[in-house]
């Protein structure tokens, strides 16, 4: 009988284990997939987008795959007067992450980019967010990723 694969953690799943955070780290490929596992909606998965303002610099923004993000809330919210996506030929030397990769433990860890989590995540028991690799995703309550990468809760939806 064939031993079942284990996937090897990512470098977000290491991080949330040495800080003794809970989580659940899972295979998705979110800009894939069509076939979701079982009793997880697209609505529970978050995109992480990677954004510059005009005063602050890069900002990011975590909110559902489902929704639109407003770059004039962000830029309110943030203390700029507006905002706009990083080209993608600039994330991964802004962000250290490639397009889809992006996630907001690495980006904290490394970086230290202000963190803005969508206020729908506070009806959710849990989140599904990138895990810093393509295919590889985390699940995890939104208070606790919140607190861990000190992000703020604001409506960022269109």
């Amino acid at each position: 009988m064939a031993k079942k694969q284990k996937l090897k953690k990512t470098l977000v799943e290491q991080i949330l284990d040495k800080a003794k955070i809970e989580h659940t780290g899972l295979a998705i490929n979110a800009l894939e997939s069509k076939t979701l596992p079982e009793g997880v909606t697209r609505s529970d998965i978050y995109k992480t987008l990677a954004l510059i303002g005009d005063k602050t610099g890069p900002i990011i923004g975590v909110l559902p795959l489902t929704e639109h993000l407003s770059e004039k809330k962000l830029a309110k919210i943030s203390g700029n007067k507006k905002v706009s996506m990083i080209p993608q030929k600039d994330l991964q030397k802004t962000t250290g992450y490639i397009h889809g990769a992006n996630n907001p433990v690495g980006i904290w860890q490394n970086k230290k980019f202000p963190i803005y989590l969508d206020t729908i995540a506070l009806e959710q028991d849990y989140i599904i967010c990138s895990a810093g690799e393509l295919g590889r995703s985390i699940k995890i309550a939104p208070q606790v990723l919140a607190a861990f990468v000190h992000a703020q809760f604001a409506e960022l939806r269109e």
